[in-house]
């Protein structure tokens, strides 16, 4: 899966389940690009900071193979994944000098690859989310059987490639240990090289295919019979600033539902890392009770959070007539906290059901007085319904269940904060001490300073949108982002504990953007960066200054696009381009250094930086993946003949 800033649909009476037309996340800047290109040079305007030389920022997101077929089932999650990336040269004498270069790489994953040239599938392998929300049962068991002969069949003679693992690796990027990983949760980490975005091979956990490491011993997945499920990783895998290890969950269809890694690096973080207890793969987690679309988690110096939320994902829901992908708002929406070694020890807060794709950040702290206590803290992007799901499939939501009034909230999107604060034996029931939103601004995308994570960072950064029919756009319409956002968490928190709001449906700071963009005080908590009118932008990655004098003391890298390059049909013209904005991030003002892209990027998911150290840094590699434009395909053998027939007949 992937995720986004989205909106509700205005009319849930008499709507069609799929929009007719062009596919609001298939047309415009959502539309897919045909082309990749190598390290280009580009142009630039303003003046790029030198603490950005030699580093490297990169984006994944879906970006479809083919988009002829508009009428399919499709939704933004889906998609093969495509890394998007800006280097910063260093040129001129002694380096002087910053030469941004843009790339742009398919990851070449098995689907892909088994997909490339292939005249027989005229729709993507893989069923479209889309399809798993909203189809019928025959629909659905019609569209599993179809991926399922789909991949035994690309092990026969005259395949493109056999497909092992079904992850179209197209969420998030991250560094651990020396690797770049692109990652999204039907799979393993994929390995890609920096900067040509070149893929290495899957990841798992222990070594990547194309390293010379003879390491044969198995990571994520383990030698049980269910291996090949327990190797998909959330996409939004967790490494400490300060140990180095990588965090991860992976969520299954049995019991017992979700299991944990641990992966220490193989080397030392920085000049002193405490000391980890090597590695660990596949622990279960107790205590949930169905499969669930868990998509985020949150992680602390010596805690981790996994959200049971009542959005279900599970296969067995079409046997009593309920979708794949399911939101009951009428269950309890639970955190299960615990040591990071220890999960066997985890205590479940309950609170009233909401959908958390993204947390921002999550840090401990403990006292003293009156008892020794630690509590856990927890800031994330929580929205009130599953409404995110459908509109970006151009799907119209179901008619909600009925539910108590004291659980009825208004369509949001809001930063959250939770206080979980820990029962000293576990015998006593947990209960959430604070859970109110830090703003009323809509925010998604969250991303702070990497140096801060897993601490009581400050600032956190994200998406929002001034649009007024943001919760209640027509269907057919696509969200896009107008506004950056800086809140200072800290502040509010502190406020929000001497005047605490109401519990769950409160907010500590009230205003909406137009308020905040008037205010003229300096030190306002929160800050608004808006783009200029039919300009929009993505989620943006801090940088920090290289001697920050404050936390905030960096800039906020976003590729961005004016769509006034779209045509009269909404659709983009073949010389429409993007650009990358280094915008200050401490004034959330003034852009420093616009650059101009050879190509567009399409609106699309999430990204970091890498730098120069960690560039250099990357572990060995004997060979990358190739995409051949000639692939010699076996079509003399009877198992090759029939395998060519079937798949022409299913796809």
């Amino acid at each position: 899966m992937s995720e986004s800033l989205l909106r509700t649909v205005a009319s849930r009476n008499d709507e069609p389940s799929q929009v007719r037309g062009s596919h609001p996340y298939l047309s415009g800047n959502f539309a897919p690009i045909q082309r990749t290109r190598p390290l280009t040079p580009c142009a630039f305007t303003g003046v790029i900071p030198m603490e950005l030389a030699g580093g490297q920022y990169v984006r994944n997101g879906g970006n479809p193979t083919t988009n002829e077929d508009l009428g399919r089932d499709a939704h933004w999650f889906d998609g093969d994944g495509m890394l998007s990336g800006v280097l910063f040269s260093r040129g001129g004498e002694k380096g002087s000098d910053v030469i941004p270069r843009f790339v742009n790489q398919y990851i070449l994953t098995d689907v892909h690859l088994n997909a490339q040239g292939n005249e027989n599938l005229k729709r993507p392998l893989l069923p479209s989310i889309a399809t798993l929300v909203s189809g019928s049962l025959v629909t659905i068991i019609m569209t599993v059987i179809r991926t399922i002969l789909l991949v035994l069949l690309s092990s026969l003679p005259g395949s493109r490639r056999r497909v092992k693992k079904i992850s179209v690796a197209n969420t998030s990027v991250v560094y651990h240990d020396g690797r770049a990983l692109a990652t999204c949760e039907s799979g393993p980490p994929m390995r890609f090289q920096l900067p040509s975005l070149e893929t290495v091979g899957w990841y798992n956990g222990r070594k990547a295919e194309n390293e010379p490491s003879r390491d044969q011993r198995a990571g994520f997945g383990g030698d049980s019979p269910i291996a090949f499920m327990k190797e998909w990783t959330t996409g939004h895998p967790k490494v400490d600033p300060v140990t180095g290890e990588m965090i991860a969950f992976h969520g299954v269809f049995i019991k017992p539902y979700v299991f944990y890694s641990i992966i220490p690096p193989s080397k030392p973080a920085g000049k002193w890392t405490p000391p980890t207890l090597g590695p660990r793969f596949n622990v279960p987690i107790p205590g949930v009770a169905s499969p669930k679309m868990m998509h985020d988690f949150g992680v602390s110096a010596r805690h981790t959070v996994i959200m049971d939320l009542p959005l279900s994902l599970n296969p067995m829901n079409s046997l009593s007539g309920k979708p794949v992908v399911s939101y009951d708002p009428t269950e309890r929406s639970r955190f299960g906290v615990f040591p990071r070694y220890e999960p066997y020890e985890v205590q479940w807060f309950e609170t009233n059901a909401c959908v958390i794709f993204h947390t921002a950040n999550c840090w401990e702290t403990t006292s003293t007085k009156p008892l020794p206590e630690t509590s856990v803290h927890l800031l994330a992007c929580r929205l009130t319904s599953a409404s995110v799901v459908y509109s970006a499939g151009a799907l119209a939501p179901p008619v909600p269940k009925p539910v108590p009034p004291e659980y009825v909230e208004e369509e949001q999107c809001r930063l959250y904060y939770f206080n979980l604060p820990l029962t000293r034996d576990g015998t006593e029931r947990p209960t959430i001490r604070n859970q109110w939103a830090l703003s009323a601004i809509p925010f998604e995308f969250p991303t702070l300073s990497a140096a801060h994570e897993m601490g009581p960072a400050r600032y956190i950064y994200g998406c929002s949108t001034g649009s007024s029919s943001y919760y209640s756009a027509a269907l057919g319409k696509a969200a896009k982002i107008d506004y950056l956002a800086k809140i200072d968490a800290q502040t509010l928190i502190a406020r929000g504990e001497e005047h605490p709001p109401q519990q769950i449906k409160g907010c500590v700071d009230t205003r909406g953007i137009d308020e905040i963009m008037h205010s003229s005080d300096p030190d306002d908590p929160i800050k608004m960066f808006k783009m200029p009118e039919g300009w929009f932008t993505q989620e943006p990655r801090f940088v920090p200054r290289r001697n920050a004098v404050s936390e905030d003391d960096g800039w906020l890298l976003t590729y961005v696009f004016d769509e006034s390059q779209l045509n009269d049909q909404g659709e983009c013209l073949e010389d429409a381009i993007s650009e990358l904005w280094i915008i200050d991030a401490r004034n959330m003002r003034d852009v420093v250094a616009r650059v101009k892209l050879p190509q567009r990027v399409p609106y699309g998911l999430h990204g970091a930086w890498f730098s120069e150290d960690k560039i250099r840094g990357q572990q060995e590699f004997s060979s990358v993946r190739r995409a051949s434009d000639k692939v010699e395909i076996d079509t003399t053998s009877l198992a090759a003949l029939v395998r060519d027939i079937l798949e022409r007949w299913i796809g």
